[in-house]
């Protein structure tokens, strides 16, 4: 159960991570 918690929590900071970097590259 926290497993897949903490999995999906890394996943969603991943994704929101990616999508930031597609919208404003300058930041990385």
């Amino acid at each position: 159960m926290i497993e897949d918690i903490v999995a999906a929590v890394i996943g969603v900071a991943l994704l929101a991570y990616l999508l930031l970097a597609l919208i404003w590259p300058e930041w990385f």
